[in-house]
């Protein structure tokens, strides 16, 4: 793999955001609590600062993340190119996963910037602000506004806390270090109501995200070794409990924490025929963003996945094929250590 181009400082960010007026703010298709917290978290502080912001997603604001203040401003791309200065994409590990709708509203945009935690983005901006070593975007962005001095108002503040709680399983994954707790200290002392985002992000979900556990649970394999557990959602069960896109988030966690279970996987059957995947490994030594790179994905080395352009069935058994062989590979590596 040859080595990414230098990552832009907060220096150089800063200029630009100095230098200009009016911002669009991306986030990935499918969003989840660290992209749509970025966009809020990032476009409030502009907002407070005196810029001309828009935040644009794709798919819109997800019904979980609805309780976040602010997350009105989160709109579907327009269907003609807007004027603006700079784009800003944000937790968005290529360009392509920002949608189409997205690419095409900022097409006459003629400066980009990227800031994103995916140790898989090829640096597709004209800046790039990546940093791999950080459990979230959101973290980043923490850290960008109080090195710049911008203004961090309460939207901010809650939105960048939801960002890295969900993107750290709750502040539980081994990416969670000590700057993550230091940063939501700092927020709770500006007046983080920690009680109630936390409730509002982890204990308020609509009853049909337990018919679809239940579903889930009904597909659940185990392999023999116990090593690797996965499971699958097919398009009719889709349709028939009426599943919106982010029901499913968080669920893989599940079967993570089973017991003995190293790699977890969800498979997922989508509308056009095609196959989401999702892996979340708790051994690195079973990189999933490696293998997810085989296919054409990406992510991080404990949580990664991959849009399969073929039928469930096939991809289902490509994949487990090959996280079949690095198990096999790991077991050959520790009986010669």
């Amino acid at each position: 793999m040859s080595e990414s181009p230098p990552s832009a400082s907060f220096a150089q960010i800063g200029d630009v955001l100095r230098r200009h007026q009016s911002f669009v703010l991306l986030s990935h298709v499918r969003p989840d609590g660290d992209a749509i917290g970025s966009q809020l978290g990032l476009g409030f502080a502009l907002l407070a600062a005196g810029k001309t912001v828009r935040l644009f997603n794709e798919d819109g604001l997800p019904e979980s993340l609805a309780f976040l203040p602010g997350s009105e401003r989160i709109e579907r791309p327009p269907s003609e190119p807007v004027d603006a200065e700079v784009v800003i994409a944000l937790d968005t590990a290529t360009r392509p996963r920002l949608g189409e709708g997205c690419l095409y509203a900022v097409s006459r945009v003629k400066l980009w910037l990227n800031i994103d935690h995916h140790i898989s983005n090829p640096h597709y901006a004209d800046l790039n602000l990546i940093d791999a070593t950080s459990p979230a975007t959101g973290e980043i962005l923490y850290e960008l506004i109080l090195a710049l001095g911008l203004p961090l108002p309460d939207e901010s503040r809650d939105a960048l806390y939801v960002a890295v709680s969900t993107d750290t399983g709750s502040f539980q994954y081994p990416s969670t270090t000590a700057k993550t707790y230091d940063m939501a200290a700092d927020l709770i002392r500006r007046g983080l109501d920690v009680g109630t985002l936390n409730s509002n992000t982890y204990d308020n979900h609509p009853y049909r995200r337990l018919e679809l556990l239940r579903a889930l649970l009904n597909t659940l394999e185990r392999s023999p070794d116990g090593l690797l557990a996965h499971w699958t959602l097919c398009e009719t069960t889709r349709r028939e409990l009426a599943i919106c896109a982010d029901d499913s988030e968080g669920l893989i966690d599940v079967i993570r924490a089973i017991r003995g279970v190293q790699l977890a996987v969800f498979f997922e059957e989508l509308p056009d025929a095609t196959t989401r995947v999702s892996m979340r490994s708790k051994d690195r030594r079973y990189d999933v963003c490696q293998i997810a790179a085989q296919f054409g994905g990406g992510g991080h080395s404990l949580a990664a996945g991959i849009r399969m352009p073929e039928p469930l069935d096939a991809a289902k058994a490509r994949v487990l094929a090959a996280i079949q062989q690095r198990i096999a590979e790991v077991l050959i590596e520790s009986t010669k250590s």
